[in-house]
């Protein structure tokens, strides 16, 4: 699958993917950009149909996403890189964890899980944003997202803005692939270390939903992050480049 990428950093620094969330674009690593490209060389994607991504024909499915991040590391010339990914994008990281082990450095996995949700909830989001357009979503997605005391900032509107324009056959269709994912019984094949990052008022991945991931994941470890819902990123820039720079310090030169 073709993703539309963007790579930022010094060419030879140690390469990390960013990966978004569902409804986002790669613009929602802005806050982590200048800091990360300090020490690394990012490759920043957009999921199918989203942003500078061309819309999907057919059916879209998280593993075929995580051929597409493979693709662009092929491209790149890149044997491994570490990875980071919120919400829809840990799966990718999980799916990549466990079916390209030797081409991932490192795991960072946020406001994810194994599975989230349910098929029928996703599938009628689906149905909803192909019948009204995205902005049907815009509502829920800044109750999920943030929480009350960010949801009017100037940082949480505009990634829903852009959450507005995502064409609604790439938002759907990366939907029905959230919602069709479960990973649990291919946890234990992620070899990578892994942080799982979650937001402390996280409605979407949930406490149960995260002591999935600990406990089937051989290698990881959790940081909780105060003052923040699902894109934890954004809604707490700092804490979150903090723990990411943390894990990615403790990785073992290629």
């Amino acid at each position: 699958m073709k993703l539309g990428y963007r790579v930022e950093g010094r060419d030879g620094a140690p390469p990390l993917v960013l990966s978004p969330s569902l409804g986002t674009t790669l613009s929602m690593w802005q806050a982590q950009v200048e800091e990360l490209t300090r020490d690394f060389r990012i490759i920043r994607h957009d999921h199918p149909g989203h942003g500078i991504s061309p819309i999907p024909i057919g059916e879209v499915t998280v593993a075929a996403i995580a051929e597409g991040v493979i693709g662009i590391l092929d491209q790149l010339g890149l044997p491994r890189a570490s990875f980071a990914g919120i919400s829809l994008g840990g799966m990718v990281g999980m799916c990549l964890g466990a079916n390209a082990p030797e081409r991932i450095d490192r795991l960072v996995l946020a406001a994810t899980g194994a599975s989230l949700g349910t098929r029928a909830t996703y599938a009628e989001r689906a149905a909803l944003v192909r019948a009204e357009g995205t902005g049907a979503v815009v509502d829920g997605a800044r109750e999920r997202w943030f929480t009350p005391a960010f949801a009017g900032s100037a940082d949480a509107r505009r990634v829903l803005e852009e959450l507005r324009e995502v064409p609604p056959e790439g938002y759907a269709a990366c939907c029905e692939a959230v919602g069709a994912f479960d990973f649990h019984d291919d946890l234990r094949r992620v070899a990578a270390p892994t942080l799982v990052v979650v937001g402390e008022e996280d409605p979407v991945a949930t406490p149960e939903t995260v002591d999935a991931l600990l406990h089937g994941i051989p290698d990881t470890r959790l940081v909780s992050i105060p003052g923040a819902a699902h894109l934890v990123n954004v809604e707490q820039p700092e804490a979150f480049t903090g723990a990411l720079l943390a894990h990615l310090g403790e990785r073992t030169p290629a």
